[in-house]
C-alpha cells in the first residue's frame, strides 16, 4: 500500500486523511505514494502561519538563522543517499545525477549560513551634494515579508534551496509549492528544516494546483514576493497577475554553444554530452544547439556521435545509469512529436531518437534550421542540434537569435573573440571554455529577455528578498 505523506502547515504535518494526488515513479509508472491535495482553506491557513512566523524568523539575530542553516546543510549531507532515492524515484534522475543534487543542495544551505551572517547595508556619502553636506547617511536590508515559492519538478531539491535558503538567510517566511509530480523532496526537505531549528511558520508547504494553490499565493496582497522557476507562458501569467508585489521569475531557455575553430574539441565533445544529456536534457541550461566552426566540424559530430552512443539508458537505480526517463509519457510524446517535425522538414538523426519503456535515447540532430521547434523553442528533453558556420560573426548572430537569453557557453583560445561574445551576447551567463549548463551556486544567476527577471544564486537572491531601509542623521 502507497504511503501517505502531510502538509506542513503552521509547523504541523496535516492532510493524510483524505483523497490526494498519486506521486508516480516516471520509469515505472508504479505509484510511489500520496500527497494530500491543498484547499482553499489550506492555502488560508499557510498564509496566517506564515505572517506568524515571519514576525518570529524576522527577529531572529543572524547568528541563529546562520546556524540553522549549517544544521540543514549537515542534515542533507546525512540523509544524502535516502534523498537521492526519493529524487530519483519521483523524478526519474539517474542516481549518479540524484546524489550529485543532494550534495550540491547541502552546499548552497552551506553558502547560505555564511551569507546571512554578512548581509549588510553601507554607508551613503551624504557630503556628495551640497544640498546633504553636514549629514550622515547609511542603508540597511530589512526583509520583505512572506514569500510564494513555486518550483519545478526537474530539480526538485536544489531549485527549492535555491528558495528557501536565501530566504531564511535574510529572516523572510515561505509558503512553498513544489511541483505535483515531484513534491516528496520538499517534504523531506522540510523535515529537515524543521529539525534543524526553523521556526513554525517560516516554512509551510502546500501541494496542489496551479488555479488552487498556484493563483491564490500569485494574488493574495499579504505576499511580498513571488519567486517562480517554470516555463514562461506560466511567468507571463505571474506578472500580470501579482500586482504590486515583487516576482522573480527563472524561465525557458535554448542554450547555445559555439565551439570556434581554436577551441578544444576533446574537452568540448566531453562537456557537451553532459551538458546535452544529463537528467535527460530537462534543465533549463541544458545545451540544445551547439554551432561548430566548419573547419572542426566533421571533427566534433564524429566525437560526439560516438560518446552518446556509449551513454546507457535506462532504470535511475542502476548505479551505470546515464539517462533516465523523462519526467511523463506526455512529455515523451510531445519530445518525439518534435523530432518528427524536425525529420520531415529536412533534420537528420545522427544517433538516438528511439523510445525505450518510458526513455528517449540521447539523441543528436545534423541539418536543422532555425525554424524548427528543436532549434526554436524549449526542447526540455535529450535532443541537441548540431549546426555548422563560417564565421565567428555568423555564430553570434545564431546563438543570439533566439526568444531566451539565459546562459551561453563559448570554446575558444582568443581572449579577443571571447570578450566579444561576452559584449554581443543578450544572456544572462557567458560561459568561456565550457558548457552553458555550468552552475555553482553562489554565482548570480537568471536570464535576460524571456529567459527570466531577477536573479538567483544565493547572496543575489538574497538581495531580491530584502528592502532597502535609508537612515538619514542630520548632524
Amino acid at each position: 500500500m502507497a504511503r501517505r505523506y502531510r502538509m506542513l502547515i503552521g509547523g504541523e504535518w496535516s492532510g493524510d486523511d483524505r483523497t490526494g494526488i498519486e506521486v508516480i515513479n516516471p520509469y515505472d509508472d508504479s505509484l510511489i505514494g500520496i500527497v494530500p491535495e491543498a484547499t482553499a482553506e489550506d492555502v488560508e491557513a499557510a498564509i496566517v502561519s506564515a505572517r506568524k512566523g515571519f514576525d518570529e524568523i524576522s527577529a531572529m539575530p543572524a547568528y541563529k538563522r546562520s546556524e540553522i542553516l549549517e544544521r540543514a546543510s549537515e542534515f542533507i549531507l546525512r540523509d544524502k543517499e535516502e534523498i537521492a532515492g526519493i529524487i530519483a524515484r519521483e523524478a526519474g534522475k539517474s542516481w549518479k545525477y540524484a546524489l550529485a543534487e543532494a550534495e550540491r543542495s547541502a552546499e548552497t544551505f552551506k553558502f547560505a549560513a555564511i551569507e546571512a551572517r554578512a548581509s549588510h547595508g553601507e554607508i551613503v556619502p551624504m557630503d556628495a551634494s551640497p544640498v546633504s553636506a553636514g549629514r550622515f547617511g547609511f542603508y540597511l536590508r530589512n526583509p520583505i515579508g512572506i514569500i510564494g515559492a513555486i518550483t519545478p519538478f526537474n530539480f526538485p531539491l536544489n531549485l527549492v534551496a535555491h528558495k528557501l535558503a536565501p530566504a531564511i538567510a535574510t529572516g523572510n517566511a515561505v509558503v512553498l509549492k513544489p511541483a505535483t509530480k515531484t513534491p516528496l523532496t520538499s517534504l523531506k526537505l522540510a523535515e529537515l528544516l524543521m529539525e534543524a531549528g526553523l521556526p513554525a511558520g517560516a516554512l509551510n508547504v502546500i501541494i496542489g494546483s496551479g488555479a488552487t494553490v498556484g493563483n491564490r499565493l500569485v494574488e493574495d496582497e499579504r505576499l511580498a514576493m513571488i519567486t517562480f522557476t517554470g516555463s514562461p507562458p506560466v511567468g507571463r501569467g505571474i506578472k500580470s497577475r501579482s500586482g504590486l508585489k515583487r516576482v522573480t521569475l527563472e524561465l525557458g531557455s535554448n542554450s547555445p554553444t559555439i565551439i570556434e575553430e581554436d577551441g578544444d574539441v576533446d574537452k568540448a565533445v566531453s562537456r557537451c554530452v553532459i551538458g546535452s544529456f544529463a537528467n535527460s536534457g530537462q534543465v533549463c541550461i541544458s545545451v540544445q544547439r551547439i554551432f561548430v566552426h566548419q573547419s572542426r566540424y566533421e571533427e566534433f559530430i564524429a566525437k560526439f556521435v560516438e560518446a552518446t552512443r556509449s551513454l546507457k539508458v535506462g532504470d535511475p537505480f542502476d548505479k551505470t545509469c546515464d539517462i533516465g526517463p523523462m519526467i511523463s509519457r506526455k512529455e515523451l510524446e510531445r519530445a518525439v512529436s518534435w523530432l518528427e517535425e524536425a525529420k520531415k522538414l529536412g533534420a537528420v538523426i545522427a544517433v538516438g531518437g528511439n523510445v525505450v519503456g518510458n526513455c528517449l535515447e540521447p539523441t543528436v540532430l545534423t541539418s536543422v534550421t532555425r525554424d524548427m521547434q528543436v532549434m526554436c523553442s524549449e526542447v526540455f528533453a535529450p535532443i541537441v542540434s548540431v549546426l555548422p558556420y563560417k564565421t565567428f560573426d555568423e555564430a553570434l548572430e545564431m546563438a543570439d537569435d533566439s526568444i531566451y537569453g539565459l546562459q551561453a557557453g563559448i570554446y575558444t583560445s582568443d581572449i579577443n573573440k571571447a570578450f566579444k561574445a561576452v559584449k554581443r551576447l543578450d544572456v544572462g551567463g557567458v560561459i568561456i571554455n565550457d558548457v552553458p549548463t555550468f552552475r555553482v551556486d553562489h554565482m548570480p544567476y537568471g536570464g535576460n529577455k524571456e529567459s527570466g527577471l531577477g536573479r538567483e544564486g544565493v547572496r543575489y537572491a538574497m538581495e531580491e528578498m530584502t528592502n532597502i531601509k535609508m537612515v538619514c542623521i542630520n548632524l
